[in-house]
């Protein structure tokens, strides 16, 4: 039994199975008594209206029935009640009630009975307005400064506040970028307007301002005409909150006080938005009430929260906590003819309850406990033992964090088969109708301990092994084939498995693999004439191609092994060329893009052939110079088709606007009691709806190019890189830091795109390492917003000067950049596109399954996947260094 609790005055229970709300209750004197005491006012959503004038009654009596004076069945549920001078030719109160898509405004009156049966009340409706939108809530005040009589603003879920002046509806205006409604207020000293938008922070707008914004009829036509014409509607003052709010009030008494109870703090604001003082609540609230308070200069808040507690805070003290019965939604102060200053609460259930605060004294005295002598030899073994326990456990926890770095609990391998999958492939063809090579990879993953481990079965249902052994190994296969038409920008992926260790540490592992280059490309007839050409230099004698690529020999005319063809499956063919007594090799295509793919195999296979030999200074090298011209073309047609895809953007909006009049004409004309001419309307409408579609499909259209291009740039960013590493030489921090410069995107989206970003980061570089003078590096970075540049020249110039610092020395290095963060590239993001791997198993440990988008699943495999013979994923259990914190 708690020692302070809110003692009970009146209670009453609402109805059965009905729902209530912070707006469903309201106190004031709605029958217009005249003697200052309050009625309590209840709506619910069920659509019951009740009316209380609360009597206490006596102890072990129940509540007695003539302290309800009305219920009314409504016909609609009822959002929010209020009392207030809603008539306009009345001085008196009068009750407000909203509904989803109505307000009412009543009279309450009594009339005095002859008979014992008491006062006869009466609920008589004086107008109402029908709704063109959905209702939220609404609040209600001296709007304008006119006196003597209230006015009603609703805010509806669509973000519209529409303004009634007594019977007659004034205007309405859509707040700016309204996502979700939130608490309203109306503050009668600055004449504003206060909410809580779903960017989480408090809007205030002036009612003048409110008044001569553009109108409009939708949010639409709101946006529009801000653009064009018209005043257009801005916050007076917003102040970023962090977290959504419950609710707002202005309380009169307070001056220059606005308070506001978020989900974890109670703020209190003054006129301007600046805050006066915050105070950080230890639990979820339910419904807050400011209070005038004793105190000059403070102002008591009751705030009740989702423990049954009801706490008096004067400003950010902590003056009194009590108990109640349930956890209020809504909380109000009203005087009663035996009592003022009575705490109201209502409960979602139904549960209201008038009450003061008190306490209740406790007759619960504790027993006395036996006198026992202490057994000293017992604890004192007890001790020893939890010691004992002790020392092992952090024992064992120091040698676990000693050896974290070599003992790993679980280790992933990746597995990938040399040879084509011809039965994956044979599925392929059956759903895609097209012939493809399919790879068969294989992941393993191997377990020290036990551990949670749940594998996820594509084609199936969902297998959980809820543990597996010490030493275990689970494999899973998949199958990799080219989806597109287009070759992939990077032929590497990653696999990351998710894990618990024993003591309940979740971590990472983590591999790498590489697929072939067979998957993409095949052996083809060399040609020695070609628009783009590229040449790589060694510094030893020449090598037979055919030893280096032995798996592309099968249409090779050359026995020497001086000329080598691929034949991408898209189309494109590359050659490369070796010279007879020279050490230089040449990759020569009809793509400038498409010698990516083949130039990175080039170089690796080279290292890993000498590697073999025993050669360690071996090394590859580019002469120059950097085909910038080449490049250029590649980043041009990207950029034309990212300017193309935002015109037909705006083209969509405005044939958007212009159907949507004519719809709105056409229904005008349809509606009219006296049918009017068309005046080819219709023939309008029609003409603008095929134009809409042919505009969407050429939309698409443009999109899928985009994804295209998008690609290639990449493949033609990546080959860029690459030869200005061979040709300056640059280590792995370097080109590290080149490759995040040039690739910050894995794709392009309407916000930020590849143009933007590149610029961004090659113009830091250049003021920063690769700057001319010293003094020019405590430069920091840019805080502006990105956005589309009008073109390409100032991006083609910059990386041209970059390239040209490279070549004049410079080097890349974040030492004066200490608090710039180095951009990382996270696990799996290597973005390629073009290939789909269909997963036969798909591993995860305790929690999900983690695959980079190489691993992606194809929809249109899924009921094939059983067939495939596997790239197989295995989980072994064998110390490793690929696990990742």
């Amino acid at each position: 039994m708690s020692l302070f609790k809110a003692r009970d005055w009146w209670a009453t229970v609402l109805g059965e199975g009905e729902e209530f709300d912070q707006g469903c209750l309201c106190v004031g004197d709605v029958d217009n008594s005249g003697s200052g005491h309050d009625k309590i006012v209840v709506g619910s959503y069920m659509g019951m209206l009740r009316v209380f004038s609360p009597h206490p009654a006596k102890p072990g009596e129940p509540s007695p029935a003539h302290s309800q004076l009305l219920e009314v069945q409504l016909r609609d549920p009822v959002i929010q009640v209020e009392v207030g001078k809603f008539v306009s030719c009345s001085d008196l109160l009068h009750l407000a009630v909203l509904h989803p898509r109505k307000l009412s405004v009543y009279s309450v009156s009594g009339t005095a009975g002859n008979v014992e049966h008491g006062v006869q009340y009466q609920l008589k409706r004086v107008y109402e307005h029908n709704l063109q939108r959905t209702a939220c809530n609404m609040t209600y005040g001296t709007f304008g400064g006119v006196t003597d009589h209230h006015s009603l603003c609703i805010q509806s879920m669509d973000g519209m506040l529409m303004f009634f002046e007594q019977e007659s509806y004034s205007f309405g205006r859509f707040l700016p970028g309204f996502l979700l409604p939130g608490p309203l207020c109306y503050c009668s000293r600055t004449d504003t307007f206060l909410t809580v938008s779903s960017a989480r922070q408090v809007e205030s707008y002036r009612y003048e301002t409110l008044a001569v914004a553009t109108d409009a009829e939708t949010r639409q036509d709101a946006e529009q005409h801000s653009k064009t014409a018209g005043k257009r509607l801005t916050a007076d003052w917003t102040l970023v909150l962090g977290e959504q709010a419950l609710d707002l009030s202005v309380p009169y008494f307070s001056p220059s006080s606005i308070f506001v109870c978020g989900e974890r703090n109670l703020y209190c604001l003054k006129d301007n938005g600046h805050i006066r003082f915050m105070k950080k609540l230890e639990y979820n609230p339910s419904c807050f009430l400011p209070y005038s308070s004793v105190s000059e200069g403070t102002t008591n808040t009751l705030v009740g929260n989702h423990n049954n507690m009801l706490l008096v805070y004067q400003d950010v003290t902590l003056k009194w906590a009590a108990q109640l019965s349930c956890s209020p939604v809504a909380v109000r102060l009203a005087n009663f003819p035996d009592l003022k200053g009575v705490v109201v609460t209502l409960s979602n259930e139904g549960h209201l309850q008038c009450s003061y605060m008190g306490t209740d004294p406790s007759f619960f005295s504790t027993p006395k406990v036996d006198a026992r002598e202490q057994d000293y030899s017992q604890i004192d073994t007890e001790m020893k033992s939890l010691q004992r326990v002790i020392r092992q456990a952090t024992r064992t926890q120091a040698g676990r964090t000693h050896t974290h770095q070599t003992d790993e609990d679980l280790t992933v391998t990746a597995t990938v088969s040399t040879n084509m999958d011809s039965t994956s492939a044979w599925l392929v063809w059956l759903v895609l109708r097209i012939l493809f090579p399919v790879l068969s990879t294989l992941f393993k993953v191997l377990s020290r301990h036990v551990c949670v481990l749940t594998v996820c079965c594509v084609s199936k249902t969902i297998y959980i092994f809820l543990n597996t052994g010490v030493g275990s190994t689970t494999v899973v296969a998949f199958s990799a084939f080219l989806n597109g038409q287009y070759p992939p920008a990077d032929l590497t992926g990653d696999v990351a498995v998710s894990y618990s260790s024993p003591t309940g540490i979740p971590r990472v592992a983590q591999c790498k693999f590489s697929l072939p280059l067979r998957l993409v490309c095949c052996p083809s007839a060399p040609s020695k004439n070609a628009k783009y050409k590229i040449t790589v230099d060694t510094n030893k004698p020449p090598v037979n191609l055919s030893e280096v690529f032995p798996d592309f020999l099968e249409k090779s005319e050359d026995k020497e092994g001086n000329a080598l063809a691929f034949h991408f499956l898209s189309g494109p063919r590359v050659t490369v060329l070796a010279s007879k007594t020279s050490q230089r090799y040449r990759i020569q295509s009809e793509s400038f893009e498409d010698i990516w793919l083949v130039a990175k195999e080039l170089v690796q296979r080279f290292d890993r052939h000498f590697a073999k030999q025993g050669i360690k200074d071996f090394r590859n090298s580019f002469a120059g110079p950097i085909p910038l011209a080449e490049y250029f073309e590649t980043v041009d047609h990207h950029f034309e088709l990212r300017v193309s895809a935002e015109k037909y953007q705006d083209l969509l909006s405005e044939r958007a606007v212009q159907f949507r009049a004519i719809q709105r004409r056409l229904l005008t004309r349809f509606k009219d009691k006296t049918p009017a001419p068309l005046q080819n309307l219709d023939t309008l409408m029609e003409g603008t709806y095929r134009q809409v579609i042919a505009l969407a499909d050429a939309a698409e259209e443009n999109r899928a190019c985009l994804n295209q291009a998008f690609v290639r740039l990449r493949s033609a960013t990546h080959l860029l890189i690459l030869l200005v590493s061979l040709w300056q030489g640059l280590n792995t921090e370097q080109n590290a830091i080149l490759e995040a410069t040039l690739l910050p995107l894995l794709q392009d989206t309407p916000q930020l795109g590849w143009e933007e970003s590149v610029d961004a980061a090659v113009s830091h570089l250049l003021r920063t390492c690769l700057s001319r003078s010293p003094k020019d590096q405590a430069l920091s970075l840019s805080t502006s917003q990105l956005s589309m540049p009008k073109d390409t020249v100032r991006l083609k110039k910059h990386i041209t000067l970059l390239c040209d610092r490279l070549g004049k020395g410079g080097r890349l290095s974040l030492a004066s950049e200490a608090n710039v963060p180095t951009p990382v590239m996270m696990p799996g993001e290597r973005g390629e596109e073009c290939l789909c791997v269909s997963l036969s198993l798909c591993l995860c440990l305790s929690v999900s399954v983690c695959q980079s988008p190489l691993t992606r699943i194809s929809v249109l495999m899924t009921n094939q996947l059983d067939h495939f013979p596997s790239v197989v994923l295995s989980l072994v259990s064998t110390p490793s260094n690929t696990a990742v914190d």
